[in-house]
């Protein structure tokens, strides 16, 4: 029986010590996402992620004077942009969506395609009062590396997706 702990011990303890030294920058570069509101002409939710000694910025949702006033712009990017930042950072909710609940255009943040703002695993981030599509708004909120080419069209989709991690991100 002690052969056999010993062996055990022999076998595992070096396949340990290879897988983790197979994947070293996996295991050992933690990654950080700051979001913040940066106040500029326009109120920006900007994602700064942070690796080892290098960060990358991606502007995210820009808040329009066509959609919001000054003061409103500021407070609601400020929300959403500490909403995000505890979304990135605990691995939560992968996409913004847009619907549109009570009447009311919403942009929210949802766990998998799908869901709607109302479902369970949504959070709302902000609605507005004015009359507009809601898939128009997040479409003209959203920074290019968000979004694609062209807006949907409302005929084919009834909500759009929009993965929170650039492509270029490395996870």
């Amino acid at each position: 029986m002690a052969n056999l702990s010993l062996l055990s011990t022999s076998v595992s303890v070096p396949l340990i010590t290879l897988a983790i030294g197979a994947f070293p920058p996996a295991i050992q570069a933690a990654s950080q996402v700051n979001v913040t509101c940066e106040q500029n002409s326009i109120p920006t939710v900007i994602a700064t992620l942070s690796e080892r000694d290098k960060s990358q910025v991606a502007p995210i949702l820009s808040f329009l004077p066509e959609y919001f006033s000054t003061d409103e712009a500021v407070a609601i990017c400020q929300d959403t942009a500490r909403k995000l930042h505890v979304f990135y950072n605990q691995g939560q909710m992968n996409y913004l969506a847009s619907d549109t609940l009570e009447g009311k255009p919403v942009v929210c943040a949802v766990e998998r395609r799908g869901l709607g703002c109302d479902s369970y695993g949504s959070e709302i981030l902000f609605s507005i009062a004015k009359s507009v599509s809601p898939t128009d708004l997040l479409y003209n909120m959203l920074d290019k590396n968000f979004k694609g080419s062209e807006i949907p069209s409302s005929r084919t989709v009834s909500r759009i997706y929009t993965d929170l991690r650039p492509l270029w991100w490395p996870f």
